[in-house]
């Protein structure tokens, strides 16, 4: 995969540095190749690391899976659905709150450019 690990780090958590790969994705891989969740890189055997690493070639990690999201949001925004548009804005998309965040930003936002409302 072009990625080396310390030998001392955990199996699991080596999983789930790859972005697109979560906890239960990397439990699932550890149950297939019969690793022990607590076994350390270091501990496994170079022909089980092949398998891993032929294994996590097929998948869609890193690169492809950023690249799936990207054109899910653009898909969105040229839609000009709710949500594209809120992407685009760059406010919450899934139904959070932003009154607390403007609120927020009036405080900080007055003592550093010390507008009208600095309370200095």
């Amino acid at each position: 995969m072009g990625v080396n690990f310390h030998e001392k780090k955990l199996v699991k958590k080596a999983l789930t540095t790859f972005y697109g790969l979560g906890p239960q994705a990397a439990a699932r891989i550890l149950a297939k190749h019969t690793i022990h969740p607590l076994a350390r890189l270091g501990a496994v055997p170079p022909k089980t690391i092949t398998a891993l690493t032929t294994e996590l070639s097929t998948m869609t990690i890193e690169n492809d899976a950023r690249r799936i999201v990207q054109d899910n949001i653009k898909r969105l925004r040229d839609m000009g659905t709710y949500r594209g548009r809120r992407h685009a804005m760059g406010l919450p998309v899934r139904g959070q709150r932003t009154r607390g965040q403007i609120e927020n930003a009036r405080r900080f936002n007055c003592l550093e450019r010390g507008g009208t409302w600095s309370r200095i």
